[in-house]
Parts: C-alpha cells; sequence; structure tokens
C-alpha cells in the first residue's frame, strides 16, 4: 500500500463515519510536535486534529521515552506523513551527472500525549469563538494579506470571480457565528490564492468536475487553517454535509492522491494569505 492510499484510507474511514476532517475540526489546539513545539501542516492537520484527543501534542515512539514516559499498553500511533528530497537523475538533459532533487512522500507514526504516562505536561489554554483579540486578528490577517484581491459586502451569497479578481461577502450580520464568518471570508480568499497574479493554480475547472472538486477542497482546507492557526473553534453548522461527503468519498476512492495534493496546495494557500514561509513540520525526534 503507497503513502497516499493510506493516508486517504483514514481520510475515507473518517468521511464513512460522518465525519468531514479538514471541515475545521478543531476540538483542541492545533496540533503540534510536543518536542519542538512546532505546527504540524498540510494533510497532517485534519489527520490528527479529527482524532479523539484532547491534547494537542504529539511525539514519535523515540520521542516519548527521551521524556521519560512510556506508551500505555495497546495504544496505537497515528500515521502521519513528511516530505524527504531524494536525488535523482534529470531527464530533462543528457548528461549522466546532471541530478534533480525530486520530492518523495514518507511517513511514520506519532502518539498524542493522552495516549503516554509518565510525562508531565500542560495543555494550552484554549480561545473562544467570542474573544476581542482573536477577532482583530482575524481582520488583521484580511487586511495584511499581500496583493489581496478586490473585497465587497453585499447580496446573498459568498463567491470568488477570477475574472474580477473580486471576493463577495455577504454582510456580516447575515452570519450566526463569529467562526462562520471568517471561514466564509477565508474560503473566498483561498480561492483568490488560486489568482495568476498570485499562487496560480491550474484552473478552477467547470462546476462538478474534477478541477473545481479539488479547488473547493483546497478552499475549505485553506479556511480549516487560518481558523485553527487563530485558534477559532469551528462553526458547529455544516450545510449539505451528506453532499459534501458522498462528493468526497467518491473523489477519494477515484484518485488516492486527490486529498494530500489539495492539503499541500492549501498550506500554500494558507501561507500565502499570512504572508509566511514555513517548512512542512513532520514530527521526527
Amino acid at each position: 500500500m503507497t503513502v497516499h492510499e493510506i493516508i486517504t484510507n483514514r481520510i475515507i474511514e473518517q468521511l464513512e463515519k460522518g465525519v468531514i476532517p479538514w471541515k475545521k475540526p478543531w476540538k483542541s489546539d492545533w496540533p503540534m510536535n510536543y518536542k519542538y513545539k512546532t505546527r504540524y501542516r498540510g494533510i497532517n492537520v485534519p489527520i490528527l486534529a479529527s482524532t479523539e484527543f484532547n491534547s494537542p501534542y504529539w511525539l514519535t515512539f523515540k520521542n516519548v521515552g527521551e521524556f521519560g514516559g512510556r506508551v500505555k499498553k495497546g495504544e496505537k500511533g497515528t500515521v502521519i506523513v513528511f516530505w524527504k528530497m531524494l536525488e535523482a537523475k534529470d531527464e530533462d538533459t543528457n548528461d549522466e551527472t546532471d541530478k534533480k532533487l525530486v520530492p518523495y512522500l514518507r511517513y511514520h507514526r506519532v502518539w498524542n500525549l493522552d495516549q503516554t504516562e509518565g510525562i508531565d505536561y500542560e495543555n494550552p489554554k484554549p480561545r473562544t469563538n467570542g474573544e476581542v483579540g482573536l477577532i482583530d486578528e482575524a481582520e488583521k490577517i484580511i487586511a495584511d494579506m499581500p496583493n489581496s484581491p478586490k473585497i465587497q459586502f453585499a447580496g446573498q451569497g459568498a463567491f470568488y470571480s477570477p475574472s474580477e479578481d473580486l471576493v463577495n461577502i455577504p454582510l456580516r450580520e447575515k452570519f450566526m457565528t463569529a467562526a462562520g464568518y471568517y471561514g466564509t471570508v477565508f474560503h473566498e480568499l483561498g480561492h483568490s490564492t488560486g489568482h495568476v497574479s498570485r499562487l496560480n493554480r491550474s484552473g478552477f475547472g467547470k462546476f462538478g468536475s474534477e478541477k473545481y472538486s479539488k479547488e473547493e477542497l483546497v478552499a475549505e482546507m485553506t479556511a480549516s487553517f487560518l481558523l485553527g492557526y487563530l485558534g477559532f473553534k469551528d462553526d458547529p453548522q455544516i450545510e449539505n454535509a451528506a453532499a459534501y461527503i458522498g462528493s468526497w468519498l467518491k473523489k477519494l476512492k477515484g484518485d488516492p492522491r486527490f486529498v494530500v495534493q489539495a492539503a499541500a496546495q492549501a498550506q500554500k494557500a494558507a501561507d500565502y494569505i499570512l504572508n509566511i514561509n514555513e517548512k512542512e513540520g513532520d514530527g521526527e525526534g
């Protein structure tokens, strides 16, 4: 079984339980490597955040021992992935000595601190959706997005128009929660990062097409990453959940690379909006 298949099967398992892992699964704080206090990124975020554990901290089996702890009997690790750059022959040249670096997807297992004993730790204090500072930070992210599209607040629908490079959001009072409002803004800003003047993704495609489905997933994950980055808990209402689940199951069962690639693009989109450049946290110790 390939790494893509292992991860995709995990996501499919969640969907078949009625859980949408990337639909802002913020039960606890953003999942982090306990040893380095670095945030996990990409597909590792929904994989780890959609588990039932309360602690955001994760460690490899080796790391658990380094902190003087042990994994509780019967506890199973969770598979996460990371990219390793390998040297390979450059097929675009005739010179046998010409090499290039190619990304290779690897995986290993990590354990949540709830699955261990013997390690004295304290979880971060959770934030609440209504905190003034949290909302101020969300507004700052929107205002500080580099090379941002035009944003207007009008009408009943939320959408991004690539031809006009325009994000439209209904008036704020139309939303029931702060997380729902900012999640919608971040979703549409996620779409806007695909514009040729930004990350130049391969096009949005027609409604129902594979490109369209992947772009929608990229935007959903981008919003989830940004809400989780800030510390928002999810707006619990997910409209048309059954339709979403059926659509994603069909795509994932047909293409095991679909969700991993979409998550990588969503991470790039979130990084672009935040104007940051981070390395993938892989949890190795």
